[in-house]
């Protein structure tokens, strides 16, 4: 058995935690609140 390669493996490991990282940013999907559009437009008819 030879020596561990501690460098290799952080390299290793932080490119694994980046790649799972980056994933669950694709996969990221926000949560759609339901708009009013009518209400809105009536908030600014009032604004006016």
């Amino acid at each position: 058995m030879g020596k561990t390669l501690k460098r290799k493996n952080l390299k290793n490991r932080q490119r694994a935690i980046a790649k799972k990282d980056a994933i669950k940013r694709l996969i990221f999907v926000p949560e759609i609140k339901s708009v009013d559009v009518e209400a809105i437009k009536k908030e600014f008819e009032a604004k006016k």
